[in-house]
């Protein structure tokens, strides 16, 4: 068998982990307990087993069985304790993936009724994101997501929020849930605010619907980086472009199986992508429901792949590159990641 290094000390950025979906499952559970919520019963199997629950989002159906097991997990985040309770294991799971800089997403609407409003919700996770970022050496900042399924007024209304934060530990603008529902070019202007104000734009595409997402995601909000985009690998010419244009694609394989947009790890595209020169940044998604953190994404790579540890070293750069980090963290990771590379394959 080929000798190879340990990923999980391979320096990384992480681009795409959702605020919720970060947890861990036993801090559900316990939160849950403590405040008397009810978890529907698979999710309360599949946090007791460690087993992921059995999830499809490819019909409108699946999703929401998705959705519901997420916003039941939300419901469990009722005081700024539990906030930087999060914050804190989701750094601590990073640094033991051997991430060096994370950047996780929220849309602070969600919490905002049982943290005091919008303001106060937004204030309370940077907060804990400048003190565990401090504590653990973690770099970590925020990127704010407003959700298709709303009005774009609604994200109208982030956008000035992200960008009123922007130097308080906001790095970009998102926009997440399901892409079938509601039209890129709705949200424009709330990305045209975003980026005025020196934010990422970093929305959702290519993922449950086609490669016409990916487009729309680069030809209505100016995509930076691409959360998912993985359906790209269905147009040559698309996936041209991205390369061309250096749009990151931040791919989640364990997710996109557990949600039924590929069969078998061995499905998702990675090898098409890379190949085609399109930057790509592993990340886990939402690993309460998915089962799976960062340095897990990297053994797919690697197992079902055949990616290298050359290769898998240059999609840690990638990650680095695509990354808010400032010019002398990312530096340094990337000096880390050659210095992996150095070391005598186990």
């Amino acid at each position: 068998m080929e000798r190879v290094r340990d990923v999980s000390e391979l320096p990384k950025a992480h681009l795409h982990l959702h605020f919720t979906g970060s947890m861990r499952p036993a801090t559900v559970l316990e939160l849950a307990d403590k405040y008397g919520v009810r978890l529907p019963e698979t999710l309360t199997e599949a946090l007791t087993s460690g087993e992921p629950p059995k999830l499809r989002a490819t019909d409108e159906r699946g999703w929401f069985r998705f959705q519901r097991l997420y916003d039941a997990a939300r419901s469990c985040l009722r005081e700024p304790e539990d906030i930087r309770r999060l914050v804190r294991e989701a750094a601590e799971e990073d640094v033991r993936d051997g991430s060096g800089w994370l950047e996780i997403q929220v849309d602070p609407t969600s919490y905002a009724p049982l943290l005091g409003g919008l303001i106060p919700a937004l204030e309370i996770i940077l907060d804990a994101v400048e003190t565990t970022s401090r504590e653990t050496g973690l770099g970590m900042r925020v990127l704010v997501a407003a959700n298709r399924m709303k009005h774009p007024l609604d994200a109208r209304t982030l956008a000035r929020l992200a960008v009123r934060y922007a130097d308080k530990g906001v790095v970009g603008f998102g926009l997440s849930n399901d892409e079938r529902r509601g039209m890129a070019r709705d949200f424009d202007r709330a990305f045209n605010i975003a980026r005025e104000g020196g934010l990422l734009s970093a929305p959702h595409g290519g993922e449950l619907a086609g490669p016409s997402s990916v487009r729309d995601c680069l030809d209505d909000l100016d995509a930076n980086r691409i959360g998912h985009g993985v359906r790209a690998a269905d147009d040559p010419r698309l996936l041209k472009r991205l390369a061309d244009r250096g749009v990151t694609c931040e791919v989640c394989p364990a997710s996109n199986v557990a949600l039924g947009v590929y069969e078998k790890p061995e499905d998702v595209p990675l090898r098409t992508m890379f190949e085609a020169g399109v930057p790509m940044a592993l990340g886990a998604d939402d690993p309460l429901l998915f089962g799976s953190r960062l340095a897990a994404q990297y053994e797919i790579a690697r197992q079902h792949h055949g990616f290298t540890d050359q290769e898998l070293a240059e999609l840690a750069r990638q990650s680095v590159r695509a990354s808010a980090a400032p010019e002398g963290v990312k530096a340094g990771m990337l000096a880390g990641v050659d210095e992996w590379l150095a070391r005598p394959a186990a």
